[in-house]
């Protein structure tokens, strides 16, 4: 027992060690506050939202830093799991209101699936196209996903959905309602999502992707990224093995992505627009590329922040810039690197060769 207890503290189990004591930690301590009041309302406002973000960072850590493509549509992919909740959520609560959790984990469910196919479907084109111009083309995609979204109005009501374009054609019988009105976004959604729901999917990401990760498929994943012609020279198929991170990652930001949009009773599509894919990869850079528990810390830190400079008014976002550029500085100092190297402990073999 002693010897499987050290296990989980060596080499790569660690990390993954790490990331789930660190968000077991954090569930526990931030449940005790909110239960007892000490939080405050403006703070367990954001549990939710900062589970949605972690999930999606995620999911773009798995793309950008497992898999090495710029990926800047990951808020396109949340917003079609978004509004594939929405829609599903408000079909199953036509004419009553189903069981809560049933509402959340089908939603959930079937916006991870929706995601999942539209991340496929563009990974097919996408992937043939690497740097600057795969960025540019995810970027591009984000943009006409939102656009859509924007002019989409669609209802729901005892003859099922109804649907129309840019304009405000739909019909709705007795007892129907609107689930998406155009820009005014998505409209009386039945809040089923909850702080529990949001922890239990960032263990469920963190499995997927150390499963993946550590798995023959993620080797291949970091061979393709490290180069991709000595890995297709071994036999390693890098398009499907490149398909698969970027569908995995699409498919966690439509999960985020649900249960951002059953947390809330109203949104837009503007919400999820570029600016927020930058954001997301902004928590993903600064909490280091293929490092999971540092992009858990911080999306946490980043999401809180704002709010907590609130106090400042019109200076707080001035504080929150030069936050994330001392931030990016210090954190990609070379001599501050090798002090946190020099913090982590070592390994019975690295103790052995130095001795």
């Amino acid at each position: 027992m002693k010897t499987n207890f050290k296990s989980l503290f060596s080499g790569k189990k660690r990390n993954r060690t790490v990331s789930f004591a660190l968000v077991i930690v954090l569930y526990v301590v931030l449940m005790i506050l909110s239960v007892s009041g000490v939080l405050g309302r403006k703070y367990s406002s954001l549990l939710v939202p900062v589970c949605c973000y972690i999930v999606a960072a995620l999911g773009l850590n798995m793309n950008v830093g497992i898999s090495g493509e710029l990926n800047l549509g990951q808020a396109g992919f949340m917003s079609i799991g978004a509004f594939t909740a929405v829609i599903v959520s408000g079909m199953m609560n036509l004419g009553g209101s189903a069981n809560g959790i049933v509402v959340l984990i089908v939603s959930m469910l079937v916006g991870t699936l929706a995601a999942g196919v539209f991340g496929w479907l563009i990974s097919v084109p996408v992937l043939k196209l690497e740097g600057d111009y795969l960025a540019i083309v995810t970027l591009a995609f984000n943009q006409i996903i939102v656009s859509l979204l924007n002019n989409m109005y669609l209802g729901v009501d005892g003859s099922g959905l109804h649907f129309s374009f840019i304009t405000n054609s739909v019909q709705l019988g007795d007892g129907g309602k609107m689930l998406v009105s155009g820009p005014m976004g998505a409209t009386g959604v039945r809040t089923v999502s909850n702080f529990t729901a949001g922890f239990l999917l960032i263990v469920i990401a963190l499995l997927v992707i150390y499963n993946l990760i550590y798995s023959k498929s993620g080797r291949a994943i970091e061979a393709c990224r490290d180069n991709r012609i000595a890995a297709e020279t071994i036999g390693i198929p890098v398009a499907r093995t490149k398909t698969l991170a970027f569908v995995v990652s699409a498919a966690l930001a439509g999960a985020a992505g649900a249960l951002y949009a059953l947390n809330y009773s109203s949104f837009a599509a503007s919400k999820f627009d570029f600016n927020l894919s930058i954001l997301i990869l902004v928590y993903v850079v600064l909490g280091g590329l293929g490092n999971m528990t540092g992009t858990i810390i911080a999306t946490t830190l980043l999401v809180v922040l704002p709010e907590a400079l609130r106090f400042l008014s019109t200076y707080r976002m001035l504080i929150y810039a030069i936050v994330l550029v001392v931030i990016m500085i210090v954190s990609n100092n070379p001599k501050m690197k090798e002090k946190l190297r020099a913090l982590k402990p070592r390994s019975r073999k690295e103790t052995a060769h130095v001795e």
